[in-house]
């Protein structure tokens, strides 16, 4: 009997697809059913050699051998998860097996995941992909009765190729050749390069600016609060000191004549549905979430929980299709904050429109929404269920009635000047009832104005001198850098309107995929650092970009490269053209590279020598605290020197520092106060009333592990877990 075998991503995704095809025969490495045999890779198994692959004496890394381009690229298996492959291909090769379904996510990078381990097994067999949006085994039993031909997906493995080989080509030889010629560990590429720079030029925009004082003038009259504002330009800005001590001069024992008294009423609509660049940034404002960690939850509640949509999606949109599974997901999650609201939505109709489901508006995914499976709230960890709950309320919101509310504006004249006074009266909470508790937080409460009829005058009881200072932009921090990263246009100055159109519609640098980890990898690199929230470039990181071709640090690269890309996977593009203009940049930014007069400098170099090499290394900052790292490249030693906690000072409850390593380590503050490890857990020792048993640390280190409430280690789960070692 003739087989098929599943070609899934992840060991998870596989167990999901197996249990609805009824695969429960457990082989090594798959799961093997009557019809079907559903197997996994391991993310890549398969991925481009490395440049010592071609000849033995690239492992050196010497300027003279530089630019390398390879005829042709080769695919290597991946050594750390060789294993697996061989179970892949063993199945895939299997006589009996005569058809192949990819059930890799559904993407460019899935595709890519899959054909080149159909292709490193030299398998030949007709393909079939499965294209699906949720791991539910509803989602999994339609896209099984719906499976496409892998003819359909040909262009969009070509354009996945592309930028894999364009990346290898720009990354590898651009970065060989700055760490070569300047003797240090520095890195560059289309995304990480523009990504640097815009932070560099938000730092130097806040240095240039030059704030400028202001005033303005309120006045009470008939227990309202009027504002001042210039009849001309409608500002409420007065420039000088001197002119505002007129202006309450001028209207020292005058009266307000109301001009006009206007009504309009006016509704609101709800934000749009997530992508994952949105949750990020919204997981980042309300909870500090990294935008790697938000990914990482979510592959969580996608894959193992199976309650919400795939996240790497780049849309905030629904298509038509999922109408009618609308109701089924309101009643998966009515969870105890949304009970009555779920309840009001399911008891009628629901009603859809263009704002929320619009087929022209989703590609690839759809936004992320929740599924129609109900979550076990207890298996949810603190930061699972807040990622869950934001998606929720957001899809919600989306399908309430707009917020309407009445706005009254008054506009009153004294002595030819003129004021002005807003009142606002809510009139249907519509979909903010969702967020009823977080706008009370959030919003300061308008003025609820008397009645009020044109031609009355009024005395003013009170004048209200105010000054304020005009603000330089604010600093980056992970979830505006996010938004910067998908709409670069504002740092894309003398460009072409075409290329600014392009990288709007391209969705910016990098994918809703890949902008976390530039993040983390510029943070990894030490070219940027953290202070609170706020990211800056460090020393290395300016030098970095003196250093780089000017045309890798623009993100008009990225724009030209994803308009080309999209064109390969539409087929209106060869890949070849693609490459062999990638292979001319590549040559021409390692000319650059080696001609250059500019020299790199440690300006943060130790006195302690390094351990393995015995050469000084450096002192950095890294994400979560301070490190040596070593000056040598092919050494790689690191050393943390301190690191930031989340324990609180007991003076001043600021967070701690944890210095030193084993038994003497140290707790610092900012405020002064040092306490030894040994004395801060014999402390919490003591405020817990209970000695710290072998038992207390195993249960303590089980409810971190599950709960995972803070968003760095908790370095006295770190002390419990030496502890537990002895």
């Amino acid at each position: 009997m003739s087989k098929t075998v599943v070609l899934a991503e992840k060991p998870s995704v596989a167990r999901d697809i197996a249990k609805v095809l009824d695969c429960h025969r457990k082989g090594n490495g798959y799961l093997e059913g009557n019809k079907y045999i559903v197997t996994w890779a391991l993310g890549h198994l398969v991925t481009l050699a490395d440049p010592e692959g071609y000849d033995h004496k690239y492992k050196s890394w010497n300027l003279e051998d530089l630019p390398m381009i390879p005829e042709k690229l080769k695919l290597i298996v991946i050594k750390k998860t060789s294993k697996q492959f061989q179970s892949v291909k063993t199945q895939l090769l299997r006589k009996d097996v005569t058809d192949i379904v990819i059930a890799t996510d559904a993407g460019r990078e899935g595709e890519l995941v899959a054909r080149w381990i159909l292709q490193m097994a030299k398998v030949n067999k007709p393909i079939k992909r499965l294209w699906i949006s949720s791991a539910t085994d509803k989602a999994v039993k339609k896209g099984f009765s719906s499976l496409r031909s892998g003819k359909e997906y040909e262009n969009l493995f070509q354009s996945a190729v592309a930028r894999a080989e364009a990346d290898w080509i720009v990354g590898i030889n651009a970065t060989r050749a700055l760490t070569c010629k300047h003797n240090a560990q520095l890195s560059c590429g289309r995304v990480q390069s523009p990504t640097l720079s815009m932070i560099y030029e938000r730092e130097k925009e806040i240095k240039a600016f030059k704030p400028q004082t202001y005033y303005g003038l309120q006045v009470i009259a008939n227990n309202v609060t009027f504002t001042w504002q210039n009849s001309k330009t409608k500002d409420t800005k007065i420039k000088t000191n001197d002119e505002l001590q007129k202006l309450v001069e001028k209207m020292k024992g005058k009266q307000l004549i109301v001009k006009e008294v206007s009504t309009s009423q006016k509704k609101t609509f709800a934000p749009g549905l997530y992508d994952l660049t949105e949750l990020q940034r919204e997981a980042n404002k309300r909870f500090n979430f990294s935008p790697k960690e938000t990914l990482s939850i979510m592959q969580k509640l996608y894959e193992h929980h199976k309650i919400v949509t795939y996240p790497r999606t780049d849309s905030r949109y629904l298509s038509s299709d999922l109408v009618d599974t609308l109701k089924e997901r309101l009643l998966a999650c009515n969870m105890k904050p949304y009970g009555k609201i779920i309840m009001k939505l399911t008891n009628q109709p629901i009603k859809v429109n263009k704002s929320f489901v619009d087929d022209t508006k989703v590609s690839d995914h759809h936004a992320i929404i929740p599924t129609e499976e109900a979550p076990i709230l207890s298996e949810l960890s603190s930061k699972e269920y807040k990622i869950y709950e934001l998606i929720v309320s957001r899809f919600l919101a989306v399908l309430l009635p707009p917020f309407e509310y009445e706005q009254t504006n008054v506009i009153a004249e004294s002595e030819q000047e003129t004021f002005i006074a807003k009142g606002k009266r809510v009139q249907s909470l519509g979909w903010k009832e969702v967020f009823q508790d977080q706008e009370e937080k959030d919003q300061k409460e308008e003025q609820k104005l008397p009645v009020i009829k044109q031609k009355e005058t009024y005395e003013m009881s009170r004048f209200i001198e105010t000054k304020g200072q005009t603000k330089p932009p604010a600093f980056f921090n992970e979830a505006t850098l996010l938004s910067a990263m998908e709409n670069p246009v504002q740092f894309m100055s003398g460009e072409s309107n075409e290329l600014k159109k392009t990288i709007g519609e391209t969705g910016g640098l990098g994918t809703v995929a890949t902008r976390a980890d530039i993040i983390e990898k510029l943070f990894s690199s030490f070219l940027i650092e953290k202070k609170g929230k706020d990211i800056f470039i460090t020393n290395k990181g300016k030098q970095l970009l003196n250093l780089v071709p000017e045309e890798l640090k623009s993100p008009a690269l990225t724009a030209e490269w994803e308009q080309k890309l999209q064109a390969i996977s539409k087929g209106t593009l060869s890949k070849n053209k693609f490459m062999n203009d990638m292979i001319a940049f590549a040559s021409n930014a390692v000319k650059e590279i080696k001609q250059t007069e500019q020299t790199f400098k440690h300006d943060n170099m130790s006195s302690t020598k390094c351990p393995d090499c015995g050469k000084l290394m450096l002192e950095v900052n890294g994400k979560r605290g301070k490190m040596l790292v070593c000056q040598d490249r092919d050494c790689g030693h690191r050393k943390t020197i301190s690191q930031s906690t989340n324990s609180r000072c007991p003076n001043c409850f600021k967070r701690l520092e944890l210095r030193g390593e084993g038994e003497g380590q140290i707790f610092v503050c900012s405020c002064g106060h040092r306490e030894k490890l040994s004395t801060f857990k014999e402390r919490r020792s003591k405020e817990k009333n209970s000695k710290v048993s072998k038992k207390d640390v195993q249960k303590y280190l089980k409810q971190q592990n599950k709960q995972d409430d803070e968003p760095f280690n908790n370095p006295f789960a770190e002390a419990l877990a030496k502890l537990k070692k002895q």
